[in-house]
């Protein structure tokens, strides 16, 4: 049969930003060219998949959710706390079965515990259980199979997909768990570079050089330039060093990087020659 849905997602609104999330994960799934080669998949074989928000039409919203479950292939249904008190989520479970199609019903585990002796943590709704669902194995994204919290999300979204093709976990996973710490570990090195980087540059001095003109609107009562120091001040760095005439360039070594765009101060003393010279 043709479906125009590869899956339907159950959710409670409260959980609205996982709805969204799992929907762009599954649609932009890209899968191994060997997988895609191998089953005869394109390379993104879990399209469209339906969520309310994007998709409902405002009139019959009832009958035409009906509608939109049998015409999806696979219906999903986030599981948390907030879905196990959902009778709107139990409704779309009860039909979704209703239709003969138990075994295309998966489970995407959020937040809460299956079958938990807690109510408030419970995460599967009642009719799960009625229905004789709650043996059915969810995809967790809250597992703790490894270090990162990354990679059980991603884990649990490859868990879901492998489910919902049909085909082994491993298959998936191994090449897919390679490439993600490969790509943890380029990135890990390349923001270690860059901060390094970024730190020797910051840090290191730079020279300044600084050249004099004279200002034809000063007064012809000074004395002329003969033997001068210019000292700049800026926070704790303090240099001077001396001119003989207009048209010199004075050159500060070793000022710090971290004064750009900061205010100096320059002071200037004039030492004239004396009468022995």
């Amino acid at each position: 049969m043709e479906y125009k849905y590869f899956a339907f997602i159950s959710y409670n609104s409260a959980d609205l930003k996982w709805g969204k999330r799992l929907q762009r994960k599954l649609e932009h799934y890209k899968m191994p060219a060997t997988l895609c080669s191998e089953h005869g998949w394109n390379r993104y074989p879990i399209r469209p998949v339906f969520f309310a928000p994007t998709d409902i039409q405002p009139n019959d919203l009832n009958e035409e959710l009906k509608g939109r479950l049998r015409d999806s292939k696979n219906l999903i249904v986030i599981c948390s706390p907030n879905s196990a008190k959902s009778s709107w989520v139990a409704a779309e479970i009860d039909y979704f079965y209703s239709l003969g199609r138990a075994k295309d019903i998966h489970f995407f585990i959020v937040e809460g515990t299956p079958n938990s002796e807690n109510p408030n943590e419970e995460c599967f709704n009642p009719i799960i259980k009625s229905l004789g669902l709650d043996g059915v194995l969810g995809a967790n994204v809250n597992e703790h199979n490894y270090s990162l919290p990354y990679l059980n999300r991603e884990r649990a979204y490859v868990q879901i997909v492998t489910k919902l093709l049909g085909v082994e976990f491993d298959t998936i996973w191994h090449k897919r768990y390679i490439a993600e710490r490969w790509i943890f570990a380029i990135s890990l090195v390349i923001i270690v570079v860059i901060t390094i980087v970024g730190v020797w540059n910051a840090s290191r001095s730079i020279d300044i050089s600084v050249s004099l003109t004279e200002n034809t609107l000063s007064n012809d009562n000074l004395p002329q330039l003969s033997d001068a120091e210019i000292t700049l001040t800026a926070r704790d760095y303090v240099r001077s060093s001396r001119v003989t005439s207009i048209g010199d360039t004075v050159v500060f070594t070793n000022v710090p990087r971290s004064l750009i765009g900061k205010s100096v101060r320059f002071d200037f003393i004039d030492f004239p020659d004396s009468p022995d010279s």
